[in-house]
Parts: C-alpha cells; structure tokens; sequence
C-alpha cells in the first residue's frame, strides 16, 4: 500500500494564475539568458511540462513579450509607495520611495537590455501581448502609470505642505522624473543624495 501521508495534491490554478506562475519563473532567466532562453529552461524551473507553457502563451515570442509586460507593470512599486509611513520624516519616505523606484527601473532595463542585446522581441508578439495586458488591466498604459506614480509620491509630501516651497503635486512630479533620470550616469547618486539635492539643493549653505 502507497503511503500517501502529508501529500497533498496542489491546488488547480486559473489560466491567469498559470500565466503569472510561469512568467515568475522565467524572469530571472530572460535577464541571464535573453531571447536564447528555451522553454524547456522556463519548465525545469517552473515545475512544469514544456506543453504547459505552450498551452499557456501559444509560443516563446508570446512568453518573453509577457515577461517584459511583467517587469514594466508598476502595482508592486506603486503599492510599497502608497504603504511608506508618514510618520517618517520626509527625506527618509523620500529615500524609501527613491529605493523602490529605482529597483523597479532596474528590473525593467535588465529585463529590456538582455531581450535587446540578444535578438529583441518580434514586433507581433509585442504588440500582442500588449493588447492582451490592456484587456486584463484597462488602467495598465505608460500615462497611467505614470500618473499613479504622480499620485502616490504626492502623499509622501502633503503632511509637510505647509513648509514646502511648491505644491505637493508639482514636487512629486519633479522628484518622479528626477529619480527617473539619476543612474544613467557614470557616477550616479545613491538615493539619500538624490533626496538630499532635491530637498536642499546643490550649492552648499
């Protein structure tokens, strides 16, 4: 008799949950191995058969268009955003803030760069991925991300509105793209250095 005991069989996944699961798995490979990361690969570390992913995307083109889809969507940063605790003082919410963007751009040139340097994505599938993105989240586009953005990084200024020069709509707009721009350099600033600029400027008191 097989002893069954503490397994347990896992539980059915929607076709959406599926999707989401495989392109976990295959993100760290597309930044290791571009577009010459095969499907077998993305199996292997998903746990699951080759057929699956095939069944889930159509094709490899469909997948690695998903995984760049996936690393630009901005819910997880905007949402570690929204959650930085105001009882902080501002450049410290403003460092967090700066940290989590700046990861989440990291993700997504890593993402972009190992799929550029390695063949780039098939136009088709990229546009069909993203038709298929706009259909499961309407509010997923560049502008509305990065208005979301806008509005979340205003809520880290509005407790000290009263001792800001600008509004806190106008200095979440200037610090998003600030943050944007730094680290492109060769010498990019750490984010308390950014903070520190943005908040007292570059001439020294």
């Amino acid at each position: 008799m097989t002893d069954t005991t503490g397994r347990r069989r896992a539980p059915a996944m929607s076709p959406e949950q599926r999707r989401e699961m495989i392109v976990r798995a295959a993100l760290p490979l597309v930044v290791e191995y571009g577009t010459s990361v095969t499907t077998a690969q993305v199996a292997r570390a998903a746990g699951i058969g080759e057929g699956t992913i095939f069944r889930a995307f159509g094709d490899k083109e469909t997948l690695l268009a998903a995984c760049m889809a996936e690393a630009a969507r901005p819910d997880d940063t905007l949402a570690h955003v929204a959650s930085i605790s105001l009882d902080q003082p501002l450049a410290e919410r403003l460092v967090e803030a700066a940290d989590t963007m700046r990861s989440h751009l990291a993700r997504m040139g890593a993402v972009a760069g190992a799929l550029a340097a390695s063949g780039g994505l098939r136009r088709e599938a990229a546009l069909r991925e993203a038709q298929a993105e706009g259909e499961r989240s309407p509010a997923f586009s560049r502008e509305a991300s990065m208005a979301a953005s806008r509005d979340v990084l205003t809520g880290l200024f509005e407790p000290d509105r009263d001792s800001l020069r600008l509004a806190p709509e106008q200095l979440a707009e200037a610090f998003q793209f600030l943050t944007m721009a730094v680290g492109r350099g060769a010498s990019p600033l750490t984010s308390a250095e950014l903070v520190d600029l943005f908040l007292h400027g570059a001439l020294k008191e």
